[in-house]
């Protein structure tokens, strides 16, 4: 079969690898479309950034380069072994990705595997990944789509399902207000959850004049902080209130610190973005206005299932921010990511 293989640094080849075969437990899929993702972009541009080595075994999966990428996937099962009751030939899958966490640590006991230093995960440090024609995986990592969903929405599940998460850490209630800084994929994603949330108060900041347009073209109200002044539009949304929380799926100093400026009193702000630098801020702000700050990584079983339903209840819209490219055009997808334009790049596999 072809896949996609990192080898280290800026260095992905497409080749032909052998097909796998499932174990006990375990399902084979035929891969229909996988996305590019940030960290993607972190493994191909910045794998020194890694918190994990890539020069040895994964301690728990054994996992070394060359490694098949690609962690946003859906497709179609095409084979079971032994043991698998709960998923049939045939069934159409989104696929969870995280694949093993030590269990033991501070991270593992309270129930946060994502956070675990030892997490593996499909295309990334557990043997195989989405960017190929074919993937095995335990069974209990498909999540079986509804007549509704189709497998190309199937395939932005994962990455939907990371602003979902970011959303409900938010706590913002339906009828509240919202900032999500950055109109990246996840960013996409957190207005799409807010929205399904009934959250109509939602203002999208961005940069980019490309990002601005696709937002814009699926409703969103959008503003340039650059050029325009994003405390008059929170103002203008809140009736000069502040908004309730604010999503940073951006990962720019600059953002964090415009968007916690437009919070309210008691306001929370949600970090769910990578920052590849380190920031400087003044932190009475934060003990004047009793403001919050946490972090989102990640997702939980069942968010994944909540998009899902979220998609076939009709909430999400691909139109005009999703590309699709064959397999060998990943690298101009992650070139494309990192000039930071346009939506999300899908890459068909079947």
């Amino acid at each position: 079969m072809k896949a996609a293989r990192f080898y280290g640094k800026e260095d992905i080849r497409i080749e032909e690898v052998p097909e796998p075969s499932p174990g006990p437990g375990q399902v084979k899929l035929r891969n229909a479309f996988a996305g590019i993702c940030g960290s993607d972009l972190h493994f191909f541009f910045y794998p020194e950034s890694l918190p994990f080595s890539l020069d040895e075994p994964h301690p728990l999966t054994g996992a070394t380069l060359p490694q098949i990428l690609g962690h946003e996937f859906s497709g179609t099962v095409v084979e079971i072994g032994d043991g698998v009751a709960d998923v049939q030939v045939g069934d159409r899958c989104a696929v969870f990705p995280l694949a093993v966490s030590c269990g033991t640590c501070a991270a593992c006991r309270r129930g946060l595997p994502f956070s675990c230093r030892l997490m593996g995960s499909l295309g990334s440090n557990v043997e195989g990944g989405g960017l190929s024609e074919f993937t095995v995986c335990d069974a209990s990592k498909v999540h079986v789509l509804p007549d509704g969903v189709d497998l190309r929405m199937g395939a932005l599940v994962e990455p939907m399902a990371v602003g979902w998460h970011a959303v409900a850490r938010s706590g913002v209630e339906a009828g509240g207000s919202a900032l999500v800084a950055g109109a990246g994929p996840i960013g996409i994603g957190a207005w799409f959850a807010f929205k399904a949330r009934g959250v109509e108060k939602v203002l999208v900041s961005e940069p980019s004049a490309d990002r601005r347009a696709i937002m814009a073209a699926l409703g969103a109200r959008v503003i340039d902080p650059v050029n325009q002044d994003l405390a008059d539009a929170i103002a203008l949304l809140t009736d000069g209130d502040g908004v309730d929380a604010a999503v940073d799926a951006a990962g720019a100093g600059a953002a964090v610190t415009s968007v916690m400026a437009g919070l309210v009193p008691g306001g929370r702000l949600v970090v769910a973005a990578l920052h590849e630098h380190t920031m400087d801020f003044q932190p009475t702000g934060l003990m004047m206005g009793e403001t919050e700050v946490v972090g989102a990584v990640g997702y939980r079983r069942e968010e994944f299932d909540e998009v899902i339903a979220a998609m076939a209840d009709g909430f999400y819209d691909t139109t005009g921010w999703v590309r699709e490219l064959p397999l060998d055009g990943v690298i101009d997808a992650l070139h494309t990511l990192r000039q930071g334009i346009g939506g999300k790049t899908l890459l068909r596999l079947g």
